[in-house]
C-alpha cells in the first residue's frame, strides 16, 4: 500500500525542524540524528566535519525535499525532532527535582575554552573538553546552566608534520553559517553589542549562542569594523600571542562576559570560574556593586559569596601572571571607573599585597574571590592545597579551604555509534529491579546511587539509564552480555579503528604510489594488541616513556604469537619546542625504525580522532609525571568501550585503580627526583606490561576468548563508567557548590 505524499507544508515543517535541531548540539550525542544527517551526504558528512549545518547547506532544498518524500526517512525524521522537542520540554528532571531555583537564576559557567565536537574546533585540550561536557550533562540534568567563553574564528591549529618530522601548524577560518551557532540578536533585530575598557580604549564585542540541548553557550566576538585591527585579532585563536593579548583575551571573557549576561537580562546565582583565565569577572562583579554605594570590603564579601573556582593546574606555570606594568596597561580604563586606589586590585591577585613587585596572578584573583574552590581529583586537591598553602599560612595545609571534585566525561558525547547501539539493545533489556548476582554487587562507593529515576520519567529514559549504576552493575553478569558478544564488539571497535588509521596515513602520505598505497594497508594488525596514546604532547605527559626499553618493545611487536601495537595522536603547544621533540621522535621511530607498521602517528589530534582511538583501542596508556596530571580524563572515555588502563596512579586513576579493573604504572608514590622517577616508571610501564596485559589478553580458552581479561573489561564497566562521568560530577557540583552557601 503507497504512503499518501507529504503536502507542502508538511515538507517545509520538516526542514524547518532539521535545521533548528542542526543549530542544537543535542545531535552531537544523538545516535539517531547523526545518522539522518549522514544520510543526507555521506561523503559530505565525512568531509565536512560531521557537521549536520554544513551537510544542510549542502544539499539543496530540492533534494531534501525529495528525500522526505521517502516514507521511511521522513518517519524516522519525524521521530527524532518528537524526540528532541521531548527533551528541550520535559519538565522531570533532575535539575527541576533538585535545583529549582537554579532554572531561574542559573550558573554562569566562564571558560576559555568549550570543547564540545570536531565540528566547533574551539578547544586547545582537556579544560575546555571538560567544560563542554559539564553543558552537555548540565543539559541532560535539566540544570540552569549558562556558558560564556569566547568565539575564536580561527579556532586551535591545525597540525601537519613535515618531511623533518617536525610538527607545523596552520590556521583555518572558521564560517559562522557553517556552524552549529546563531548570532545574539537585540529587539530589533540586530546583532547585540555590548563594550568593554581594554587599555584606554572601548571594545566592542558581539556573541555567538551556541544550543547545548537545553543550555546556552555564548561565545564573545570583537571582529567588529569599529574596532582597532589588533582589537579585532584579540579573539582570532584560542591562547594566541604574547602575554598582552592573553591579559586583553582574559578581560574580554570576564567583565566583557559578565557585561553580556547583564544584557540578556540573565542574573545567574553562581558564577563559575573554570580556571583562573576567567577570573576577572570579579572585579566586573565587585564594580557593580561598588557602583551601588557599597564599600570595597562589602563588594569584595558580596562578590566572594557569588562565585567558585575550580583550578586544573598543578604546575606553576600554567597559572597566569601579570606585571604590574601589564596590568596598567590593559586594565588602565577599567580601573579608572572602579574609583578605588589601585592597589586594592593589584593585591587581590598577589600572595602578598604590599609587595609591588610581585606579579599579577588570576588563580590568586580566583581564590582570594570565591567563597569556595576545589582541584579536579583527591590527589590534585592535595597538591592545590599545598601549592596555595602561601594565602593561608596560619592553617594547616589540610585546612586550606581547596576541596576536590574528581571530573568525568559525558558518556554519549564519547560514544561510538557501535557502542550507542550496542548498550541501547541492552537497556532495552534492563530491569533495574532484577536481583544482582553477588560477584557482580555494585562497589560500595556507589551504593545508594542505583536509584530508578530514569524508569518514572521516561523523557530522559535513555540519558539517565546510560548513567545509572544499576544498569553497569549488570554487565557484571555474563548471561546479560555474554563474553562472546564482548569479544565481536572489541573485533568491530579495533577494526574500525585501525581502517580509520590507515585512510588517515594515506591522507598524511599525500602523493603515493600503488606500491605505498598496499603498504599502508597493510599497517597495523586487527589481532594484535593495540595500545593508544593521544592527548596534548605537554613534556610531563611523557609521549615516549615507553620508547626507552627500545629494543625490548621491537621484541614485543615483532612478536607472531603475542604482538603489540601503537597508535600515537596529539599536538604540542606552538611555542613547546619539547613537545614538539617528543612528536619528532615518534614520528622517526613510526617511519625509520624496527617499529613501522607496529607504530603508527595521527596527525591533527581532535575529538573525532579521539573517538576512534578510545574506542578502538585495547589498552589506554597514560604515563604523566606524578603528580602533575591534575586528572586525566581521557582515560574515562575508554571504560564504556571496553578498553582498559595502563597509568600512572595520578589524577582520577589513583580513585579509581582497584587492582582488577585495569593496571597500574608503579605505586602510590613517586620519588622527587625527575630522573629517578622516570626511570623507576620506565621499567614498571615494562614490568606491567609483559607480566600483566600481554599475557591477559592472549590467554584463550578453545573458543578463542580471552575469558580473564573480559573479566577485567567487565570490572572496569562495573567500577568505573558509572562514577567518572559528568553525570555524576555536574550533580556533585549543585549540592556541594551551587547550592550551598
Amino acid at each position: 500500500m503507497s504512503m499518501k505524499p507529504l503536502t507542502p507544508g508538511e515538507l517545509t515543517d520538516l526542514i524547518a525542524g532539521l535545521n533548528r535541531l542542526a543549530r542544537n548540539l543535542w545531535w552531537t550525542w544523538n545516535q539517531e540524528s547523526q545518522e539522518i544527517f549522514q544520510e543526507l551526504s555521506p561523503r559530505g558528512w565525512q568531509n565536512l566535519y560531521h557537521n549536520a549545518v554544513a551537510v544542510l547547506r549542502e544539499v539543496s532544498d530540492y533534494e531534501l525535499r525529495v528525500h522526505l518524500q521517502n516514507p521511511e526517512f521522513a518517519g524516522r525524521v519525524r521521530r527524532v525532532l518528537a524526540s528532541f522537542d521531548e527533551y528541550l520540554t520535559s519538565t522531570g528532571t533532575w535539575g527541576s527535582a533538585n535545583a529549582p531555583e537554579l532554572l531561574a537564576n542559573p550558573v554562569a559557567y566562564f571558560s576559555a575554552e568549550f570543547g564540545f565536537h570536531e565540528t566547533l574546533p574551539i578547544a586547545a585540550g582537556g579544560l575546555g573538553i571538560l567544560a563542554g561536557d559539564h553543558a552537555k550533562s548540565a543539559s541532560d540534568l535539566g540544570l540552569g546552566f549558562v556558558g560564556v567563553s569566547l568565539f575564536y574564528r580561527e579556532g586551535y591549529f591545525q597540525q601537519t608534520i613535515n618531511p623533518e618530522n617536525w610538527q607545523t601548524e596552520y590556521y583555518t577560518l572558521l564560517h559562522p553559517e557553517n556552524l552549529p551557532i546563531e548570532p545574539v540578536l537585540d529587539a530589533g533585530g540586530q546583532p547585540m553589542v555590548c563594550t568593554v575598557e581594554v587599555g584606554s580604549s572601548e571594545v566592542r564585542f558581539k556573541a555567538w549562542r551556541v544550543n547545548v540541548g537545553r543550555c546556552p553557550v555564548y561565545l564573545l566576538d570583537t571582529n567588529l569594523p569599529e574596532n582597532e585591527q589588533h582589537y579585532r585579532d584579540l579573539t582570532l585563536r584560542v591562547y594566541g600571542g604574547d602575554s598582552t593579548t592573553r591579559i586583553m583575551q582574559e578581560v574580554v571573557l570576564g567583565i566583557g562576559g559578565v557585561r553580556l549576561l547583564r544584557a540578556l537580562g540573565l542574573r545567574p546565582s553562581v558564577f563559575h570560574m573554570n580556571e583562573g583565565h576567567a577570573a576577572f569577572l570579579a572585579l566586573e562583579l565587585m564594580r557593580e556593586k561598588l557602583a551601588t554605594g557599597k564599600s570595597w570590603p562589602d563588594a569584595l564579601a558580596a562578590t566572594k559569596s557569588q562565585c567558585i573556582f575550580t583550578t586544573h593546574t598543578p604546575v606553576e606555570a600554567g597559572h597566569d601572571r601579570f606585571t604590574p606594568s601589564l596590568m596598567d596597561y590593559a586594565l588602565k580604563g577599567f580601573l579608572a571607573r572602579l574609583k578605588v586606589p589601585v592597589s586594592h586590585i593589584l593585591g587581590l591577585g598577589r600572595v602578598n599585597p604590599s609587595n609591588k613587585e610581585e606579579p599579577f596572578c588570576m588563580t590568586v584573583l580566583a581564590l582570594k574571590a570565591s567563597r569556595a574552590a576545589n582541584g579536579v581529583s583527591e590527589l590534585h586537591g592535595q597538591v592545590s592545597r599545598q601549592m596555595w598553602h602561601c594565602l593561608w599560612p596560619e592553617r594547616p595545609v589540610d585546612a586550606v579551604p581547596i576541596g576536590h571534585i574528581t571530573n568525568g566525561v559525558h558518556l554519549l558525547g564519547w560514544m561510538k555509534g557501535p557502542v550507542r547501539r550496542f548498550w541501547r539493545r541492552k537497556i532495552g533489556n534492563f530491569n533495574a529491579g532484577a536481583p544482582i548476582a553477588a560477584a557482580t554487587r555494585i562497589p560500595e562507593f556507589l551504593v545508594g546511587r542505583e536509584t530508578e529515576f530514569w524508569r518514572t520519567n521516561p523523557d530522559t529514559r535513555w540519558e539517565s539509564a546510560i548513567n545509572d549504576p544499576g544498569f553497569w552493575a549488570r554487565i557484571g553478569d555474563p548471561e546479560f552480555v555474554s563474553d562472546e558478544e564482548l569479544w565481536a564488539l572489541r573485533y568491530k571497535l579495533r577494526r574500525e579503528m585501525i581502517e580509520f588509521a590507515r585512510r588517515r596515513l594515506l591522507i598524511q602520505g599525500q602523493r603515493l604510489s600503488q606500491r605505498e598505497f598496499i603498504v599502508f594497508d597493510s599497517f597495523l594488525n586487527p589481532d594484535a594488541l593495540t595500545i593508544g596514546f593521544a592527548r596534548r604532547f605537554a613534556t610531563y605527559k611523557r609521549a615516549p616513556l615507553i620508547f626507552q626499553q627500545f629494543d625490548n618493545i621491537v621484541r614485543l611487536a615483532q612478536d607472531r604469537q603475542r604482538p603489540i601495537q601503537f597508535i600515537f595522536a596529539g599536538k604540542a603547544h606552538p611555542r613547546d619546542d619539547e613537545g614538539k621533540r617528543f612528536i619528532q621522535h615518534i614520528n622517526h621511530l613510526s617511519r625509520y625504525s624496527e617499529l613501522k607498521g607496529h607504530l603508527v602517528f595521527i596527525e591533527n589530534y581532535d575529538v573525532h580522532v579521539a573517538r576512534q582511538m578510545i574506542g578502538g583501542c585495547d589498552v589506554w596508556l597514560n604515563n604523566p609525571r606524578r603528580p602533575l596530571e591534575a586528572s586525566g580524563t581521557s582515560g574515562q572515555k575508554a571504560g564504556c568501550h571496553g578498553c582498559l588502563n595502563l597509568s600512572i596512579l595520578d589524577g582520577w586513576w589513583r580513585e579509581g585503580y582497584d587492582g582488577t579493573n585495569g593496571f597500574a604504572i608503579s605505586d602510590d608514590t613517586h620519588p622527587d627526583d625527575v630522573e629517578e622517577q622516570d626511570l623507576r616508571d620506565s621499567e614498571s610501564l615494562y614490568k606491567t606490561l609483559t607480566g600483566q596485559v600481554i599475557p591477559l589478553f592472549y590467554d584463550r580458552d578453545a573458543t578463542g576468548i580471552p575469558r580473564k581479561w573480559l573479566e577485567r573489561v567487565r570490572r572496569a564497566m562495573v567500577t568505573l563508567v558509572p562514577q567518572y562521568n559528568t553525570w555524576r560530577m555536574v550533580q556533585e557540583y549543585a549540592t556541594k557548590y551551587y547550592l550551598a552557601r
